[in-house]
């Protein structure tokens, strides 16, 4: 990585989690990626069929504490 690449982490790193989101998405939006609106798409018709399945009681929510004590390191 360049020294620039190197102070622009740097001072994101210092950002708030929310405002380092914000900069990655930025960030990926200047990529030219074909699919990115039908992706974009489908994971929103995804969360909104979790959170649908979520209200009917179809699936049970878990902890965040619990998820990670239950994962192996690198997966999740």
């Amino acid at each position: 990585m360049s020294p620039q690449a190197h102070e622009v982490l740097a001072q994101a790193l210092k950002l708030s989690p929310l405002e380092r989101a914000e900069l990655v998405e930025r960030i990926l939006d200047t990529f030219v990626l074909p699919d990115r609106k039908v992706i974009d798409e489908r994971w929103a018709a995804e969360a909104e069929d979790r959170i649908d399945a979520y209200d009917r009681g179809e699936v049970a929510a878990r902890s965040v504490t619990d998820v990670f004590a239950n994962t192996e390191p690198g997966e999740a």
